[in-house]
């Protein structure tokens, strides 16, 4: 009897020690399985809870992100980033910083989103997301008023181009063999055209018509314009598609009601979403 007592004891404590890993197993995988679904969630969550979208933009590149008068940040990008923010239930705050280290800013994860007219481009695409695009426009090139050399990209083999250099207007201008001069936004290189340290810069159709409309008097050209439109996205880090969807269905509602129309002819004077 004292045998069977002390065997049925030690089966009992067998099982119990089995019940107990099979239930420490189960707890770790359902963990784990949790865990898997917040880091899915884990930035649209994070952008909930704080109650704020943070936004990379540059600040120096009208109409699109730029300061007015009174020092405020503006222009057509941050009116759309604000909006879609206002959708989402969340403020918009924006992050300013120059464009060649936008892109290492939402690696380190400073910023949630890009809006800065950032073309969408397949080698973009292999490394982030990118929204449905919201903006289309066209290159242009740009020289001075009294250039009478330049008057395609072919001619601008050899010459100076001053372009921002990480950006698809660099790349072009590379393409037709131009020597690339740094800099830092739009501005600074219509400003070196004017004191011809560069020779033409390639740039958005619509951020020169906009300069020109507000400075009719600077002495800058457009000589001629690249057959492909290019289209723009907010961009993402790769793995946050909730909030990449979220996104989405702002923007497709801003255009649905009208709001992006109101906010592209407050800009541009037309609607330049195709």
């Amino acid at each position: 009897m004292k045998k069977f007592s002390m065997l049925f004891l030690f089966l009992l404590s067998a099982m119990i020690v089995i019940a107990g890993c099979g239930t420490a197993e189960d707890k770790g995988t359902n963990q784990e399985g949790n865990g898997a679904k917040t880091t899915e969630q884990d930035l649209l969550s994070k952008v909930k809870e704080e109650g704020k979208l943070l936004i990379g933009t540059e600040g120096t590149y009208p109409p699109f992100t730029f300061h007015d008068d009174k020092g405020e940040l503006t222009g057509f990008d941050v009116e759309i980033a604000r909006e879609i923010a206002k959708r989402l239930g969340v403020e918009a705050e924006f992050l300013e910083t120059q464009w060649d280290a936008m892109f290492a800013g939402l690696d380190a994860k400073r910023f949630d989103m890009i809006a800065n007219q950032v073309g969408i481009r397949p080698d973009r695409q292999e490394k982030y997301d990118f929204s449905d695009p919201y903006i289309t426009s066209a290159a242009v090139l740009v020289v001075h008023a009294d250039n009478a050399e330049v008057k395609s990209f072919e001619d601008i083999k050899g010459k100076k181009a001053g372009q921002s250099l990480t950006s698809n207007y660099a790349d072009l201008a590379r393409s037709f063999e131009a020597e690339i001069v740094g800099v830092e936004g739009f501005n600074q290189a219509v400003e070196l055209i004017n004191s011809k340290r560069v020779d033409v810069t390639i740039n958005d159709k619509l951020s020169v018509l906009d300069f020109k409309k507000q400075r009719p008097d600077a002495a800058i050209q457009i000589v001629d314009t690249s057959e492909d439109a290019a289209k723009s996205g907010l961009m993402f880090r790769k793995g946050n598609e909730p909030l990449v969807e979220e996104v989405n269905k702002a923007l497709a509602e801003i255009i649905e009601d009208g709001t992006y129309e109101e906010i592209s002819v407050k800009w541009f004077g037309e609607n330049v979403l195709k």
